[in-house]
């Protein structure tokens, strides 16, 4: 007589599927997939399209669609924003620059915000005991639209880090893309600006470009340092 392989019962399943989906097993992969993207900009070194130029065949919208994606996939792989602002400058000049730099920047954000919320938030929310997380996740949770808008003009606080920390408090999708693009915009320019001018860096629009982001990066660590004075 054949006998049949018993077939697993229902409560290995459910044992199962309840491990795979915790908290910890998805702050797990969190850790894989950002892992994996640093893993490919360094296996591909996207800075290079700053000394070697955009594709040829590749132009106009196509191509500033295609930067504006490959953008926002660099920022989640922590690729420095202002690096990626200059070589939008610099490959599109200031006008198609500005929306595509754009336009990443709120890619990169919400897709790290996404990735934030689902995997990491259950996992991280029990471990936000300290006085300044539990200050800062309340700042976030109660005032998110205005509290990201000041952290995106006044840069301070790494892109990356400011993503995956709205994403772990309680602030809305809304909110967060809301200031992530109108926050971006100045400082985002400049950087635009500046990569459009680097072959002409004593004219007056690039010496403005610098001095700008000059002036906000004193202010963001001025604000940082009240911010922190504040919390003592």
């Amino acid at each position: 007589m054949l006998h049949t392989a018993a077939a697993p019962t229902p409560g290995l399943a459910v044992r199962c599927t309840r491990v795979l989906l915790s908290p910890w097993s998805r702050l797990s992969l969190l850790v894989l997939v950002l892992a994996a993207a640093g893993a490919g900009v360094l296996l591909f070194e996207p800075q290079r399209l700053l000394a070697d130029g955009w594709p040829p065949q590749l132009g106009g919208a196509a191509a500033v669609c295609v930067f504006a994606l490959a953008y926002g996939i660099c920022t989640v792989a922590f690729v420095p924003r202002p690096l990626l602002n200059l070589a939008a400058g610099a490959l599109f000049g200031s006008q198609a620059g500005l929306p595509a730099a754009i336009a990443g920047t709120v890619l990169g954000a919400g897709v790290s915000f996404g990735l934030g919320r689902v995997l990491g938030q259950d996992a991280l929310r029990p471990l936000l005991r300290g006085r300044w997380l539990k200050a800062a996740d309340g700042q976030l949770s109660k005032h998110g639209f205005r509290s990201m808008l000041a952290v995106r003009l006044f840069p301070g606080v790494p892109f990356a880090a400011a993503n995956y920390c709205a994403a772990v408090s309680r602030m809305g999708w809304l909110p967060f893309l809301l200031a992530t693009g109108i926050g971006s915009i100045p400082n985002t320019a400049a950087y635009v600006i500046a990569g459009a001018r680097a072959s002409t860096p004593t004219s007056p629009v690039f010496l403005i470009a610098m001095g700008f982001i000059a002036v906000t990066g004193l202010a963001g660590a001025v604000v940082a340092w009240c911010k922190r004075h504040h919390l003592r």
